[in-house]
């Protein structure tokens, strides 16, 4: 899905990322503290560390801003899974490292996650789809995983239990990041993926069992 454009007025790609990743970090905790209504485009500018002139060579609204720590996040999971399930493909093991991957995801970029499910409602009519759009790539990416280990005899799906199996994947990766809070009180994120991925390979294998069973084979 194409990019939604953020206008700028500098040409310096590479300079344009560097000050928009400034923003997007001192946003992030504004908008966590504060909230993105309370939060004004002169504090974003102070906490990215320049002046509210040089904001708006970068972006021209505040909503601009929100756009973007939401794009980071989608560009980044991408990046990790595109780059880690095209490895292996097809196999009980490259499963577990594209959840391995994802979760990690989630936990580096906590913060940046919280503000964008706090705060999506504030996009416009027109930024808010394609935002909802890149979520959904992101379980598309599970689904092929899984459908590729059931072309290739590694497991016994059918295409509604991929899909469904799919959207699991992913919440269970976004409740680390929502119960952090919690959930660290009782596991390690090196245990809770292990954990997850264990109940995630034991239930899909009890299904195929129960369904063999049940045909009589």
């Amino acid at each position: 899905m194409k990019k939604r454009e953020v206008q700028a007025s500098v040409k310096d790609e590479r300079l344009v990322q560097k000050r928009r990743d400034q923003m997007i970090k001192g946003a992030v905790t504004l908008f966590k503290e504060k909230g993105f209504h309370r939060t004004t485009t002169r504090e974003i500018a102070k906490a990215a560390g320049f002046s509210i002139g040089t904001l708006y060579e970068y972006i021209r609204t505040k909503e601009d801003v929100l756009y973007l720590v939401c794009d980071q996040i989608y560009d980044h999971v991408s990046e990790r899974l595109q780059q880690d399930l095209a490895l292996k493909k097809g196999t009980l093991e490259s499963l577990k490292l594209g959840i391995a991957n994802f979760f990690q995801v989630m936990d580096e970029m906590q913060a940046e996650v919280l503000v964008m499910y706090q705060e999506v409602k504030s996009l416009s009519k027109d930024a808010l789809p394609y935002v909802l759009k890149k979520e959904m790539e992101m379980v598309a990416m599970f689904e092929n995983l899984l459908a590729r280990c059931v072309e290739n005899g590694e497991l016994q799906l059918s295409e509604k239990q991929v899909e469904i199996i799919a959207h699991n994947i992913f919440v269970q990766g976004q409740m680390w990041g929502f119960r952090r809070w919690a959930l660290r009180k009782l596991f390690t994120l090196e245990e809770y993926i292990e954990l997850q991925t264990e109940l995630l390979l034991s239930g899909i294998m009890g299904e195929v069992s129960a369904t063999i069973k049940a045909s009589g084979k």
